[in-house]
């Protein structure tokens, strides 16, 4: 339990990091990209996008490697603890859409109960930084 508890430790730091900087550096130069302001708005998706898939791809990465080298838990479903499952599994837990067809079994929920929680965090940072930018570049004339 000590290692799955690291893990999910080292997996909430990690995402947290690489969203910080993801925001971090759209605030940084998008004000000064040459684009339409308007323009800057689909930046910020489709790179808050790119940093959600990044984070679910750790993510199930991160189970993958725990059930296969660490032996703590399994994923009960069709296909059972493939890497395609576990990044399926990543991916409808990080977005709180919940358990389907792909369950895990043993230590490896902690892990898939903290991914749902930082997740949502994660994504409501990325609704409230797109929220500003919109207020920012929406009505702003020219390049600004």
């Amino acid at each position: 339990m000590i290692l799955v508890s690291l893990i999910c430790i080292s997996m909430l730091a990690l995402t947290t990091l690489l969203h910080y900087e993801v925001l971090g550096t759209l605030n940084a130069r998008l004000p000064r990209l040459n684009v339409p302001s308007r323009a800057k708005l689909l930046v910020v998706m489709f790179l808050a996008f790119l940093a959600h898939t990044t984070e679910i791809v750790l993510y199930g990465l991160a189970v993958f490697g725990s059930i296969h080298f660490a032996d703590v838990g399994t994923l009960k479903g069709p296909g059972g603890s493939s890497l395609v499952n576990c990044m399926y599994l990543s991916a409808e837990t990080y977005s709180s859409l919940g358990f389907g067809d792909v369950v895990p079994l043993g230590p490896i929920r902690l892990v898939a109960g903290v991914e749902a929680l930082n997740g949502l965090l994660l994504i409501g940072w990325t609704a409230s930084y797109a929220y500003i930018a919109m207020e920012r570049f929406w009505n702003s004339g020219g390049n600004a």
